[in-house]
């Protein structure tokens, strides 16, 4: 596509996720990716976006990903799955909750919950 919309080049999407039309593994639009200390030589331009902005800011979800470069969501899961793959991001493992949750706390928001009801 040769055409401009808001100022900006119109760039297919399979441009730019190097031709790639499907993630290599499953991710949510909430999974969250961090920055490995992999070198971006030899990445593509938005490749080298994403691990720049995940390096800048930490932790991020996919659609953050997405909603800071302006990118298509699909897009940006092709690509930071690709990332994973070739080690210049990571998936940080889940919270470990040792804390139970307040058996009366809960009792208690589920009877403010029933009285709403009513």
């Amino acid at each position: 596509m040769s055409g401009r919309r808001h100022g900006r080049e119109l760039v297919r999407v399979y441009v730019r996720t190097g031709g790639r039309t499907r993630a290599g593994r499953r991710l949510d639009w909430v999974t969250l990716v961090v920055a490995a200390n992999a070198p971006v030589q030899g990445l593509g331009v938005e490749a080298r976006r994403i691990a720049g902005l995940c390096r800048a800011q930490g932790a991020l979800s996919v659609s953050e990903i997405a909603a800071h470069l302006g990118l298509p969501p699909s897009a940006v899961k092709i690509l930071v799955s690709a990332l994973i793959d070739s080690g210049h991001l990571t998936v940080p493992p889940p919270p470990e909750h040792t804390d139970a949750p307040d058996i009366d706390l809960l009792r208690e928001v589920l009877d403010g919950l029933r009285a709403l009801r009513t």
